[in-house]
């Protein structure tokens, strides 16, 4: 997801309704809420505005008895990088104890690139507010490659007027699994734990061929603080959890039998066993895993998918058909990671005389060097391995499709049944490409990219005909949203439609809003923007804007915390965590 921009703030709305009071008269009774449309800003002009997050943006809401009120957006900061809250530095890295990095001068070393965050109520409305959030990168100063922390943060909210306020900060304790690995996107599930990821997962190839150069070796001796240690690249690549105690202690773990990719983040279906993830970069793979049992994925079955294309119009279309890849528990592959190499998986040549003739396939993948093709077969008896070590390998050596572009985030619609997912460039392998060993997708171009809707059904078989155990499957996905490519940039610089999208990385669905927030990471629009699409009426809203460069990140739609409504969204390069309060929205005098 980091393109190494600038970024900072977003935006917040505490402002109240006015109303008139008439001390002689009885209260006035609530009038509910009609509907909540979102009013969108203009792009910045001045060079004020370019460099500043900000918003001009406003909701109009209609009550039921035909009036109406606008309440403007406002931004409410939470947190900076390397700003101090309770002696403890936000965004500073830290070793396997948990004791901060820091530099030869005894400085710590600070990200300034914080991304996903999950705020929630460990106990219900009379518990305590705690917020975990992602640092995705750390300037390293020619260290070399720094663990990434994540942060347990103490969050306390004025009841009345829903402004809050971080009280405390503590570092993630990941020690029982190496540390976290370019931590990305994330979301709160179903059952109140912080679901994350681990993103642009190593290649185990090219560290068995080099390991004392390899960033991963790199990352270990940071970590351990021991200049002999050596790394490990399949303890990175996964899904992680964090569960929070009333007495405020997390308690972390990586979800190994979900597969190895670079995830972006994971979204839950209605089930709370049915997940689908989202897989970055070039030649990426789309997943499903369906869990053995409700609110808990430490083990189930991974299901890879195959693109069935049946339009290549408006950003495309298809049915989407799962390959089951397998099933484990997260001991048994944390085990295999333990104790395997990429030789002990696969056989490889580099001569397709030879690999046709002996039982080899060539496939291409973001696994190997971010798309290069390889000429590989699994060893007898390590297909477990293969499938929940190497899964976009062996997902592409099993027949699914490897060629998404940019997948990004994930989110759920209930209501309607649906899933959306972010396609930041619509490029490289999802366009017609005949020199690839496989050309399912095939579209056209679109820089700007693409926001897909996928929907769920009941009663869906694997490709092998055998029912799949879950009433929650994706069976087909098409383009909802697509930005727009100008043949040449304007006067500004801007390389895509003002008006549209461009680049979507983060989204986020409210329920209660009927409305997806979209985050944009994008170097086509000279400043990224967020949105806010209302799936009914089909109106996109530009509502903020970041500075020049900067990337929009961070968003987590909350219908109902305490009573309080709120969209937090962050900001990366330079960094901020705050939030927008949406409670306003709701106000029904």
């Amino acid at each position: 997801m980091n393109k190494s921009k600038v970024i900072v703030p977003l935006l917040s709305a505490a402002i109240l309704f006015p109303s008139v009071v008439n001390v002689h008269a009885a209260p006035l009774k609530p009038v509910p809420v009609k509907s909540v449309e979102f009013v969108g800003m203009d792009v910045p002009t001045t060079a004020a505005e370019r460099s500043t997050m900000y918003s001009k943006a406003s909701a109009i809401v209609t009550l039921k008895d035909g009036s109406k009120k606008t309440v403007p957006l406002e931004y409410t900061s939470l947190a900076r990088p390397g700003e101090v809250i309770n002696g403890k530095v936000v965004g500073a890295a830290y070793d396997v104890n948990g004791k901060i990095i820091k530099d030869k001068d005894g400085k710590p070393f600070v990200s300034t690139a914080p991304d996903a965050n999950s705020l929630f109520s460990v106990n219900g409305k009379s518990g305590k507010l705690y917020m975990v959030n992602h640092f995705e990168s750390i300037p390293e100063k020619g260290y070399g490659n720094m663990p990434k922390p994540l942060y347990l943060n103490t969050v306390v909210q004025d009841k009345k007027t829903g402004e809050m306020k971080i009280t405390d900060i503590e570092p993630i304790d990941f020690s029982a699994d190496g540390g976290v690995w370019t931590p990305c996107a994330g979301v709160l599930s179903p059952w109140n734990t912080h679901l994350g990821s681990e993103e642009y997962e190593p290649d185990a190839r090219a560290f068995e061929a080099n390991p004392a150069t390899s960033s991963v070796t790199a990352f270990a001796k940071n970590y351990y603080q021991d200049p002999n240690a050596v790394g490990n690249p399949y303890l990175y690549g996964h899904t992680t959890e964090v569960k929070i105690h009333p007495n405020g202690k997390a308690n972390a773990v990586k979800h190994y039998s979900m597969g190895r990719l670079s995830f972006e983040n994971v979204t839950v279906a209605p089930d709370n066993r049915t997940a689908y993830f989202g897989d970055d970069g070039s030649y990426t793979m789309s997943f499903m895993y369906v869990a053995d049992k409700a609110n808990d994925l430490s083990a189930g079955t991974l299901y890879a998918a195959k693109w069935n294309q049946t339009s290549d119009q408006n950003g495309g279309a298809a049915d989407i058909e799962w390959i089951k890849l397998g099933h484990a528990t997260d001991a048994e592959v944390k085990e295999l990671a333990q104790s395997t190499k990429f030789s002990d998986i696969f056989e490889t040549t580099t001569d397709a005389a030879y690999g046709q003739a002996n039982g080899f396939k060539e496939i291409k993948t973001n696994s190997n060097g971010g798309g290069k093709t390889e000429w590989l077969k699994v060893k007898p008896g390590m297909e477990k391995a293969a499938a929940f070590l190497e899964s976009r390998r062996y997902g592409a050596l099993m027949g699914a499709t490897s060629e998404f572009n940019k997948m990004e985030t994930l989110t759920l619609n209930k209501a309607d049944n649906k899933v959306y997912m972010t396609m930041s460039y619509v490029e490289k392998g999802m366009t017609k490409n005949a020199s690839d060993p496989v050309d399912d997708i095939q579209l056209s171009k679109i820089s700007s990219g693409a926001i897909y809707e996928m929907n769920l059904a009941k009663g869906q078989k694997d490709r092998d005909g055998k029912k799949i155990n879950s009433d929650y499957v994706v069976k087909d996905m098409s383009a909802l949203l697509t930005g727009e490519d100008l043949p040449a940039p304007d006067k500004d610089g801007n390389k895509s439609n003002l008006e549209k999208i461009a680049n979507p990385d983060n989204i986020a669905f409210s329920e209660k809003y009927r409305t997806l927030f979209i985050a944009e990471d994008s170097d086509r629009h000279v400043n990224n923007v967020g949105w806010a699409y209302n799936v009914d009426t089909k109106k996109l809203s530009r509502i903020i804007s970041a500075p020049n460069g900067g990337e929009v990140t961070g968003v987590q739609a909350i219908d109902d915390l305490n009573g309080k409504s709120y969209l937090m969204v962050g900001s990366q390069n330079p960094g901020n965590i705050g939030y927008i309060d949406l409670s306003s929205l709701d106000s029904t005098k």
